[in-house]
């Protein structure tokens, strides 16, 4: 069994945040010692470390509610979870696209300045006029 602050040090995760998802209700079945603090077993860390990568995957506190609840239904609920990850996976996919353009823009840049102060292109800007 986990501290809290032993879970926060196990799963990376900050003790206010681990705090917010508890009081949120998004880790069920967590259990309490006799002075009522809360003590997270093996699959309480496995369960918050899916949470974590659901939420770097952008998924809402509200739509992680939902899958945890989706989750705690059993098998049946099993394709309604697969449309909400392969959801939050084309929102990536989306997202990568454009972090990908961005990265793209900035190559461009940077090759143009490298250009310009190696004196091998004239410096043109849409600000400054000649």
């Amino acid at each position: 069994m986990y501290t809290m602050k032993e879970a926060c040090d196990e799963v990376g995760m900050s003790y206010e945040t681990l705090k917010f998802y508890c009081k949120e209700g998004l880790i069920p079945n967590l259990k309490r010692d006799k002075n009522n603090y809360r003590n997270f077993d093996e699959r309480n860390i496995a369960w918050i470390k899916g949470l974590q990568s659901l939420r770097k995957c952008g998924m809402s506190i509200k739509d992680m509610k939902i899958y945890m609840n989706l989750c705690l239904e059993g098998p049946s609920t099993i394709p309604q979870r697969k449309k909400m990850l392969y959801n939050t996976k084309e929102l990536l996919l989306k997202r990568l696209e454009e972090i990908n353009d961005c990265i793209k823009f900035i190559d461009g840049k940077q090759s143009f300045y490298d250009g310009v102060l190696s004196g091998e292109i004239e410096y043109i800007s849409n600000l400054i006029d000649k």
